[in-house]
């Protein structure tokens, strides 16, 4: 094996850069009001139909952090808290404004993508892919995105083991 840098500094790079280009999406499509503590709680998958405190556990952050950006998120238009079905528990959940911002996201991360395999080859990527899934605690199965699959199957991946 070669010296530095190690998989964890070249993985940092290569997420700066993936970071980098959603910020520059994001202000593009006119979302300029969000801030860098906000990505924490809208990163992958992001909230919809789930409490704060699971919200908390999942983002590695305090309940009272999470509370905070929760707040400052909702005030932006991006989340809000509501009671759903036939309990009174507040739930935390995308609005239109924020499920555009994390369409964004992923559209600028599809960009990302096909132009990293276009510069290594497009079989090498999925190679590498294939690989970040291996390494992936559960066994390779991410969890499915509540922005594509709604809030029973975002509750039902936050059930599964810590991923983080």
């Amino acid at each position: 094996m070669s010296g530095p840098p190690f998989v964890s500094a070249m993985l940092r790079l290569a997420w700066q850069r993936a970071r980098k280009r959603v910020e520059n999406a994001i202000h593009a499509e006119g979302f300029v009001d969000l801030q860098d503590s906000h990505f924490a709680v809208l990163s992958y998958p992001p909230p919809d139909g789930v409490r704060l405190s699971e919200l908390a556990r999942e983002k590695r952050m305090s309940r009272q952090a999470a509370n905070y950006i929760v707040g400052q998120l909702e005030e932006l238009g991006y989340l809000e808290r509501r009671a759903t079905g036939r309990s009174e528990r507040r739930l935390v959940h995308l609005t239109e404004r924020g499920r555009k911002v994390v369409r964004t996201v992923h559209d600028s991360m599809r960009d990302l993508q096909a132009q990293w395999a276009q510069q290594v080859g497009r079989q090498r990527f999925e190679t590498f892919m294939d690989v970040l899934r291996q390494l992936h605690p559960d066994e390779g199965q991410a969890p499915a995105g509540p922005v594509q699959g709604a809030a029973t199957k975002a509750a039902a991946s936050r059930r599964a083991p810590a991923a983080s």
